[in-house]
Parts: structure tokens; sequence; C-alpha cells
């Protein structure tokens, strides 16, 4: 129950800061995107000030032995890069320059109720669950099977 709490109000905070710093609306963000023409240059500082934080924040939570709510720590495991991460990350910058919304800000803009958002977000899951059945051994009836091991194992 702890754990839920801290996702909601962890969540709920970033969703807000999401919002404040203007990174819920599309046409901020392509004008970050556009050096070309009109750039915007305010998410760069937006970028900027969660890397202030992120970095020190990082260094001093990894240094325990486990989370807060945790029994671990879920890190990445690969550190190389290939063509199947040069790819994904391709395919993710595509999407955020043509609909303007990166996956955590387009599920905090679904509270605007607009069209564009709903269909971004619809378009992102279904690009997920795409990926799930072509490249994951276990599938989505795996995972999802996995989820519910886990959540039973959490209490």
């Amino acid at each position: 129950m702890l754990r839920m709490l801290a996702a909601l109000v962890s969540g709920s905070l970033f969703g807000a800061g999401l919002a404040v710093s203007g990174m819920i609306n599309p046409e901020k963000v392509l004008g970050f995107l556009d050096l070309a023409g009109r750039w915007d240059p305010t998410l760069a500082f937006v970028m900027g000030g969660a890397l202030l934080v992120a970095l020190p924040a990082f260094r001093l939570v990894l240094r325990r032995e486990s989370p807060l709510l945790a029994p671990r720590f879920d890190l990445p495991a690969k550190r190389e890069v290939d063509a199947r991460l040069i790819l994904g990350s391709a395919v993710f910058g595509v999407g955020w320059g043509l609909g303007g919304f990166c996956p955590g800000p387009a599920v905090a803009a679904l509270v605007t109720g607009r069209g564009a958002v709903i269909a971004f977000v619809l378009a992102m899951l279904a690009g997920m669950a795409l990926h799930s059945l072509l490249f994951e051994r276990e599938g989505l009836a795996g995972r999802a099977a996995a989820m519910r091991g886990r959540r039973h194992a959490d209490g």
C-alpha cells in the first residue's frame, strides 16, 4: 500500500512538473525542436534543471543497498550501444518530432481530453504492444502473467 501511495504522489508530482514546464504543450516542444526556424530554447532550461537535480540524486541513492520501498534496484544490465538501441532511439525521436510528445508528457496531457493527445497515446500503446509481440520472448500474455505474479509477491 505504501508503494502504491509513493507511486501516486511521485507520478502526480512528475505530471505537475511536466505541465508547469510546458512539456505537455506540443507546440512548445515542436518550437524547441525547430532549430532552423523559430527556435524556443526554454525547454533546454527545463532539461538542464532536471539534470542538475537528477544526477546528484542518483549518485546518492545508488549508494544505498536497496531502494526504500523495494527489495532491489531495477537497473538496466546492458551497457553496449547496438543497432536495436539506435533504431529505437530514432523511432522515439521521430515520434517526438512529429507529435510533439514523448510518453510521460503525453500521459500527463491526457487530462486535457484533446483528441490529438488521445490518438498519440493510443498509437504509443499500440506500438508498445506490437513491439512486445514481435521482439519479446514471452509476449504480452507472459508479461501480464509475470506482472500478476510480481504483484502477489510484493503484497
